[in-house]
């Protein structure tokens, strides 16, 4: 399921969508915030331009909203029926934790949108030593 090959593993990996071999990202770490937009132009194991057009990313807003929606949905499921807080204290929950997964977020919805258009090549992946 969240094997080299898969959607999921390009998706929770954010590597390459065609060879799954590279980071798209120059800095793998989504919390360092000066970097999170900063992606390689190609792949440097099989060529795969990440940007196919200009302003292709600005579709991953849309997929933003919805994995925004899951992690509040996460958050008041925890806060209000799990820990029994009040309504007050699973918003306080909800906006903490979309504040504090804002980086995390905006990776995903990059990483589900370009797998949507991209799929695995298993003959662009680099030999696997033995």
């Amino acid at each position: 399921m969240f094997n080299k090959g898969s959607k999921l593993y390009g998706i929770f990996t954010g590597v390459c969508p065609k060879c799954h071999e590279e980071s798209m990202y120059k800095n793998k770490n989504p919390y360092a915030l000066t970097e999170i937009f900063s992606m390689h132009e190609n792949c440097s194991n099989c060529g795969t331009k990440y940007k196919m057009e200009p302003s292709f990313f600005y579709g991953s807003m849309y997929v933003s909203y919805g994995v925004g929606i899951a992690f509040a949905v996460a958050a008041f499921v925890i806060s209000y029926l799990f820990l029994n807080s009040s309504l007050n204290t699973a918003m306080i929950a909800i906006v903490a934790s979309l504040v504090v997964f804002y980086p995390v977020i905006i990776r995903l919805s990059r990483n589900i949108w370009i797998n949507i258009f991209m799929n695995y090549d298993k003959s662009l992946a680099k030999k696997e030593k033995k």
